[in-house]
């Protein structure tokens, strides 16, 4: 508590804050210690297993968008308005070799963000799962 010398009788009204920092760092520790524990709530001791190489799997299509606004899948230049067709083309050739489909979409930094969108929805209208957006590091 405050004391005061002056010997006015006012009231003094200052809020003693330290209380209220010592409960909140408690409160603050008691939490930093759960919150890892709760994550791992259930114990589970995992079998060993010999390692496996992963299955082969066929190269993405890649579905590229230029700073002029041009599309391309793979290399190849098309269309805007036959990306869906084509796309749904590779994706029944890949379902009659027993694979899934994946697509990789890049775009310019600098393409306007509707062009980038209505490729999006042309993967998604052609029934592909699997999309992946690639960026620069």
């Amino acid at each position: 508590m405050a004391f005061s010398t002056q010997d006015s009788d006012e009231v003094l009204s200052e809020i003693n804050v330290t209380p209220l920092v010592d409960v909140m760092l408690v409160l603050l520790v008691v939490f930093i210690v759960t919150a890892p524990l709760l994550t791992n709530s259930i114990p589970i001791n995992l079998p060993k297993t010999e390692a496996v190489a992963p299955a082969e799997q066929k190269d993405p299509l890649v579905v590229s968008i230029d700073g002029e606004g041009k599309l391309f899948i793979n290399k190849d230049e098309i269309q805007p308005d036959l990306l869906e067709s084509n796309l749904q083309r590779a994706k029944l050739e890949a379902e009659g070799a027993k694979e899934e489909l994946r697509v990789q979409l890049q775009a310019d930094d600098g393409v306007n963000y509707g062009e980038v969108a209505r490729a999006m929805a042309a993967i998604e209208r052609a029934g592909i799962t699997k999309l992946a957006v690639i960026t620069a590091r």
